[in-house]
């Protein structure tokens, strides 16, 4: 049996032109004139549609004032709101009022039919089953990557240490999630977690901030104040984007590091602390040591235990799960119904770069929460910026290296090469090694895993390809 559309337009070529263009597409369209003609086609017991299209400025019942009607009546029913007047109004009252998509009049015919197609899908979405909703994790830390589970192994071996810590990751990676995660696994976990961002904070109240100060210590220290290694006494001290703190600072820092006392600004008794140190940054502190940007003193203080927090593009097969939970969490937090991804939505945005990283993911599960017409979320549901990624990376979205492979082959024979598998080999095998390491942070037990090789098949590969300068021979 045929979806039934139903069309409601004074304008009688919009009419027609819907109609043509649904059925070719095999819906069965029934137009009306006017709202109140269809609402009484409904109060009689006719058929239901599965989708409803409506201009709203019409003589009687206007398309918004029907669409009220229908919510009350026909909750689940999908309306599209169409309307020559293409203004915010007009739009807000729209979803407003309950409406599955707006559609500004001129429009795109295959716009249309394409924008009925996903009023479909969620009516069928809503009369179906879902997924299991996503088990929040504990730590908010989400990671089945191979690259993420040797974070994992980190947290759980420092559990019972008080050593310090030194997080690297780009920015948006998640760096202050693991410093947290630390300290709930660690002895310290009923003390507190203090944060400070170097880079957050202007540099002449930075030895403020972190050590206090005495009243009248300066001009507007009004009033004693404890600073952030007292308020983390017993517990644990995140010093975030420590490669920004002033080197006047990092000198009072070492201090504290190696004799566990301070002074507050203006003070002159001395005050003992407990604390454990967990640093972060985005830079490479080697490099800032080697320009004399940073103390080399305080970076081997500091580095005792190295934790890298790969970026989202080493971890792509975490990218459905976070994306899911991010869903969610913005749905329980606005307080709406959440979304969930297509499977195709999925690949799409476990393909795409990600360079702002977790941050940059879950600002867009909140952007489409709040922006996605169905509660399923397709590709066209995304933000411009992603689909414009998607189009410009062409075949590597896609997936079809093999066109490429293709097209090389037939250029290297029509030039008169022979014994093209020789060097296609080599190189095919060369390049999923590379990859393969890079999304499993370097360890070759896990890469041979997903390249489905045992590890003795990929040490000898690697020593076949002369890899071993290039990526090290050491085991893991």
């Amino acid at each position: 049996m045929s979806v039934s559309i139903w069309v409601v337009d004074d304008d009688r070529s919009i009419r027609w032109v819907l109609e043509k263009a649904l059925g070719q597409e095999g819906y069965a369209v029934t137009c009306f004139e006017d709202a109140d003609e269809a609402l009484n086609t409904l109060e009689q017991g006719g058929q239901e549609p599965e989708v409803l299209i409506s201009d709203v400025r019409m003589p009687g019942t206007d398309g918004l004032r029907m669409l009220k009607i229908l919510q009350r009546k026909n909750p689940d029913l999908p309306v599209i709101i169409m309307t020559a007047h293409s203004d915010l109004d007009s739009a807000v009252a729209s979803y407003q009022g309950g409406a599955f998509e707006y559609l500004p009049k001129p429009f795109d015919v295959d716009e249309a039919v394409a924008l009925v197609r996903r009023a479909i899908k969620h009516r069928e979405e809503s009369r179906g089953d879902f997924p299991e909703p996503v088990e929040e994790a504990p730590t908010e830390i989400i990671g089945e990557a191979p690259a993420m589970q040797e974070v994992f192994r980190a947290i759980g071996r420092l559990s019972h240490s008080n050593v310090t810590v030194l997080i690297n990751g780009q920015s948006g990676t998640g760096k202050e999630l693991v410093a947290r995660a630390l300290h709930r696994h660690s002895m310290r976990r009923e003390k507190n977690f203090v944060a400070l961002n170097m880079a957050a904070i202007p540099k002449d109240l930075i030895e403020s901030e972190l050590f206090g100060h005495e009243k009248g210590a300066f001009t507007g220290a009004n009033n004693q104040r404890v600073g952030r290694f007292e308020q983390a006494n017993g517990g644990t001290l995140f010093l975030d984007e420590i490669g920004d703190m002033p080197l006047e600072a990092q000198t009072r820092l070492l201090r504290v590091l190696q004799e566990s006392e301070f002074y507050r600004v203006g003070g002159t008794t001395p005050i003992h602390v407990d604390v454990r140190i967990i640093a972060a940054t985005h830079q490479d502190l080697e490099k800032l040591v080697k320009e004399g940007d940073f103390r080399e003193d305080l970076f081997h203080r500091l580095n005792v235990i190295r934790i890298h927090i790969p970026r989202m593009a080493e971890r792509r097969e975490d990218i459905p799960r976070l994306a899911n939970y991010f869903l969610q969490r913005a749905g329980s937090e606005l307080g709406v119904e959440p979304k969930i991804l297509h499977k195709d939505t999925e690949k799409y945005l476990s393909a795409q770069t990600w360079p702002g990283n977790v941050r940059q993911l879950e600002n867009t599960c909140r952007w489409l929460t709040v922006m996605a017409s169905g509660r399923e979320v397709l590709v066209d549901d995304l933000p411009p910026e992603l689909k414009e990624t998607g189009a410009a990376k062409g075949t590597d979205v896609s997936g079809d290296w093999l066109k490429s492979l293709r097209n090389w082959a037939d250029r290297a024979l029509a030039q008169g090469e022979r014994s093209i598998l020789e060097q296609a080999v080599p190189g095919f095998e060369r390049t999923m090694i590379e990859v393969a390491l890079q999304h499993t942070g370097g360890r070759k037990r896990d890469a041979a895993a997903l390249l489905g090789w045992g590890r003795n098949t990929l040490t000898r590969k690697i020593k076949e390809l002369d890899m071993e300068s290039q990526l090290g021979s050491d085991d893991d």
